[in-house]
């Protein structure tokens, strides 16, 4: 890209910065009265609550402040493409997009700021950062393909099991009998779901919670309940607690997903709040599997003995394993035993972090948003640097700083 280019696009970041939110609501306007089909990809809950506008800002936002140096954005780039990947984003609808992304800072900027001049260098933006990504999904689309397995497949509900008062564990195996292909532990599937009440199709992605099986996979979905009726954030989990049973059949893409074990000696630090725990059960289970015998230190928080799924799995894992530590935080105690339901009254705090968890462990954490945040400000104080840190965010992707 030309330095002139790279200049004018850093040079419009304050403008971009004081209006991104009326940008990318006025974009997904344009995108969806264009292309109404595309509302299947994205989550149209995350577009009510405008959590997904106010991502893509900051996403935009980041990405022209360090347009000369992408080095910066670290995994950000691996992170969009899994997510893409998992969704079947594409090239064709990057063309739709970038369309629609400079019409909206034309019409939200208007003529005068939004230049030619500036509208040509963003546009040689976008088609840089479209290229890097689309070259990087289609390196994971022909993995897939090598497996067999193109786009989303047929699936069986084969088992359904109750985990706590608000997760389901819910069995899959594939309609065509053909062995599935092994996935690493902490990955996710997307789900499309077409239900005939609904609009459009919806897609979500859960979280692997047990290690691989040729034969089948296993998630483990939280009931979330809808914040008001203009924010129907709970639509497909309530579709797979109230509607799914066995024997129903749903679409499913390929495991995909940056969050997964590192190979190498260190230490492992499983973390997770609530429905946060199927990654990192898949995980435990893979190393348990494979007799990995790397220290593990697992923290996991959950509201009650009511919400605590996995907790006889959990404890069974306990007693086999002594070397294996593993601390459960509730915030509610009533009805439970210490030392046998729980460890700790209350929330995972840093110096729990500082007292149990190896200096040198890789860390890995997953749960509600407000949790992921406030975990990954704790590690950074202890000075946990980036590279030992591996979360994953459900829904549009934040930045935790």
């Amino acid at each position: 890209m030309q330095t002139e280019t790279m200049t004018i696009v850093k040079s419009t970041v304050p403008v971009i910065q004081a209006s991104g939110e009326a940008i990318t609501t006025h974009f997904y306007g344009l995108l969806f009265a264009e292309n109404p089909e595309l509302q299947h990809v994205f989550n149209m809950a995350s577009q009510a609550s405008g959590r997904q506008q106010s991502t893509l800002a900051a996403a935009i936002l980041g990405y022209a402040a360090n347009i000369d140096n992408l080095g910066a954005l670290g995994g950000t780039v691996e992170k969009i493409a899994t997510k893409h990947f998992s969704l079947d984003i594409t090239p064709a609808q990057y063309e739709i997009v970038g369309r629609n992304l400079l019409k909206a800072i034309r019409d939200v900027l208007g003529a005068d700021v939004a230049t030619d001049n500036v509208l040509n260098a963003w546009a040689e933006a976008y088609q840089q950062l479209a290229d890097i990504l689309i070259g990087r999904e289609q390196q994971l689309y022909a993995d897939a393909e090598v497996e067999g397995w193109a786009g989303f497949k047929a699936f069986n509900v084969s088992r359904i099991v109750e985990e706590s008062e608000d997760i389901r564990s819910i069995y899959l195996t594939p309609v065509d009998g053909k062995p599935l292909p092994s996935y690493r532990a902490g990955q996710f599937l997307s789900i499309k779901i077409a239900n005939p009440e609904w609009e459009h199709e919806e897609i979500r992605q859960y979280s692997l919670s047990d290690c691989h099986s040729p034969d089948g996979y296993r998630i483990s979905v939280k009931r979330e309940p809808a914040p008001s009726a203009e924010i129907p954030e709970g639509r497909v989990s309530n579709y797979l607690h109230t509607q799914l049973e066995v024997g129903s059949r749903l679409a499913i893409h390929v495991p995909g997903g940056d969050l997964f074990l590192k190979e190498n000696s260190r230490p492992v630090v499983l973390i997770s709040g609530g429905v946060g725990i199927t990654p990192m059960l898949s995980m435990l289970n893979e190393m348990l599997a494979n007799k990995d015998t790397r220290p593990v230190v697992w923290l996991h928080g959950t509201r009650n003995r009511n919400t605590h799924a996995f907790a006889q799995h959990m404890a069974k894992v306990k007693r086999n394993f002594p070397e294996l530590t593993i601390l459960t935080f509730y915030d509610d105690i009533s009805g439970a035993q210490e030392g046998i339901d729980y460890d700790s009254q209350g929330y995972i705090t840093s110096d729990w972090l500082e007292r149990c968890c190896p200096a040198d462990a890789e860390y890995y954490f997953c749960g509600p948003l407000p949790f992921i945040k406030a975990i990954y400000r704790q590690l950074k104080a202890l000075h946990i640097e980036d590279a030992r840190l591996h979360y994953e965010v459900f829904g549009p992707g934040e930045s935790l700083n």
